[in-house]
């Protein structure tokens, strides 16, 4: 049996075009964890099996990444080296390599010359990188020219910049725009219908934040109301804070979350973003301190990360943190959890960081990330689905631009005085936390579904596994009936039915909220305990019968406890 029977169905559609066109450069757009590398290596093997090509080279972003294309190649029968570089010789057991586009940059004519004296097949992985920097673009031009055979992949392939991709088809769009265009494409929505990812519900959390400008004024303001750029950054860095109250709150819900989860998916795995290693480092003690687990905190720039990584994967451990070096690429399966705690907000970033999240396992899961409640994030949040590609000569119009986050990021990086205004005597002094919005399928529900302030916990308690179509039906139903629970009844008797449920949603939420002070167990778990004991949906759709149920047996647990 060879490697492409056990291909998914977009894999041997893409597999199966290849084979048709036999084209020397192949680009394939595939939503984050669909399987890329499963798709190029099946590709790499059939090419060697019929003696087209002699040699395989992997270029990708990361070092991590250079080791799990090794290991993956292996798997098939392809040995090829993660650790040769522009100086050394590449050993007769390997039948390639893998390097680095940062790596390839420093020789390409070394690596050039290796390509040009053997048949040799170039997978890009993450190709949008090629357009990360020139020089980056000019090496893997110079150096992958050669190849008679090169495989593009990428989950993201829209940039800000204009800088091109080398050997990326471009065509011509609206008003002069130069755009790409993909051989072959597998989008999220397409892959969620397949079952090949998750549906990712986003809880987004607001709060007031108190900070001191670096021309000494002390601001206060909410999370996510209309401020001015330099004022947006600010509350965004001041929830972030790993001494304030907002991190605090929103790690502890994010944890509660994941225990929900573990009940039915037990090595179920949480990860934070952070923006920086400080506050990657403060996360992790905050972390420990919360769930009484010391987490795996991952610092690219550390030896040992990408063992620590791999360890975590095949692991219980609940939580890890990390910078960068998780955002792209980087296989964890077993991520349920996520908490988007860096002020990076750049579509490109989202992306990846949300990719690590969406890899199905089992039928039915959903990954659960939490995230500030600043527009940015919402509008990327809600825009999950859309498919872009790389437009060359695309005008920036606005600040509402989508690409403007990206474009501003990239000038500051070439001005390091660009962030002045951003960093000077600025002092967070202090956060809170409160939960504003779910989103899901590009919709937002917020307390226009929660008829109380402890109905986040409902949210909260949507079970682990649970089918994309169950999760929008489950959420809709909650806006049906709130609004229906609105509307004014002539007779009164509709009203007086909802206001009794209410009164007995509140009871509940409070016998609930004092088991928890007494027993220090998540009021998620609670909530979770008593649907699975007395059966019916989650609160906001429980008939006063199953309310009245659940509180009576919270009230038999009291009444042990005590005796």
């Amino acid at each position: 049996m060879t490697a492409s029977q056990h291909l998914r169905v977009w894999q041997r559609e893409a597999f199966d075009l290849y084979q048709r066109t036999q084209p020397r450069d192949f680009l394939t757009v595939a939503t984050p964890g669909a399987g890329k590398t499963t798709f190029a290596l099946t590709i790499a093997a059939d090419l060697m099996s019929r003696g087209v090509i002699d040699r395989v080279v992997v270029v990708t972003p990361t070092d991590h990444l250079k080791t799990q294309w090794a290991l993956a190649a292996a798997g098939i029968g392809l040995p090829i080296d993660p650790a040769l570089t522009a100086q050394s010789r590449l050993a007769a057991d390997f039948v390639g390599f893998a390097v680095t586009y940062a790596g390839l940059a420093v020789d390409p004519n070394a690596f050039h010359i290796r390509i040009a004296s053997r048949r040799t097949m170039v997978i890009l992985d993450e190709v949008h990188h090629a357009g990360d920097a020139m020089a980056w673009g000019d090496a893997v031009d110079e150096a992958c020219d050669p190849a008679v055979r090169r495989v593009l992949l990428t989950g993201t392939p829209f940039r800000s910049d204009d800088n091109p991709i080398p050997f990326v088809r471009y065509g011509m769009g609206e008003g002069g725009v130069m755009i790409s265009e993909a051989d072959y494409s597998y989008g999220y929505g397409p892959a969620l219908r397949d079952g090949v990812v998750r549906p990712v519900l986003f809880m987004a959390y607001s709060g007031e934040m108190q900070w001191r400008t670096r021309a000494g004024d002390e601001v206060a303001a909410r999370l996510g109301q209309p401020l001015d750029r330099e004022a947006t950054a600010q509350a965004l860095r001041t929830a972030l804070d790993p001494d304030g109250a907002w991190i605090r709150a929103v790690l502890t819900s994010a944890h509660t979350r994941l225990l929900e989860v573990r009940r039915d998916v037990p090595d179920a795995g949480g990860m934070v973003i952070a923006s920086n290693q400080d506050n990657a480092r403060a996360y992790g003690r905050l972390l420990a301190e919360l769930t009484g687990e010391e987490p795996v905190v991952v610092l690219s720039d550390e030896p040992g990360s990408s063992a620590r990584i791999a360890e975590f994967s095949a692991g219980m451990t609940p939580w890890m943190v990390a910078v960068r070096m998780v955002s792209e690429g980087v296989d964890v399966p077993r991520l349920s959890v996520g908490v988007y705690a860096t002020t990076t907000a750049t579509p490109l970033y989202f992306a990846q960081a949300v990719g690590r999240f969406v890899r199905a396992r089992r039928k039915g899961e959903t990954a659960s990330i939490f995230v500030p409640s600043v527009p940015r994030l919402l509008a990327l949040a809600s825009d999950l689905e859309a498919e872009r590609d790389h437009v060359i000569g695309r005008p920036i119009k606005d600040e509402a631009d989508l690409f403007a986050a990206e474009a501003e990021m990239l000038t500051a990086q070439a001005d390091p005085g660009a962030s002045d205004d951003l960093t000077g005597q600025y002092a967070a002094l202090g956060s809170d936390a409160s939960f504003d919005r779910l989103v899901y399928d590009g919709a937002n529900f917020g307390y226009d579904v929660l008829t109380d302030s402890d109905g986040e916990l409902d949210f909260l308690g949507i079970p682990g596994l649970l089918e994309p179509d169950q999760v929008a039906d489950l959420l809709r139903r909650s806006r049906t009936q709130r609004a229906k629970a609105a509307r004014p009844d002539p007779e009164g008797q509709e009203a007086a039915v909802f206001a009794a449920r209410d009164d007995l949603r509140r009871t509940l939420h409070g016998l609930v909220g004092a088991w928890h002070h007494r027993t220090g167990q998540p009021h998620g778990v609670t909530h979770a305990q008593l649907r699975k004991s007395c059966g019916g949906p989650a609160a906001p759709q429980a008939s006063a019968a199953e309310l009245q149920q659940r509180i009576d047996l919270v009230r038999q647990w009291a009444l042990r406890a005590s005796g």
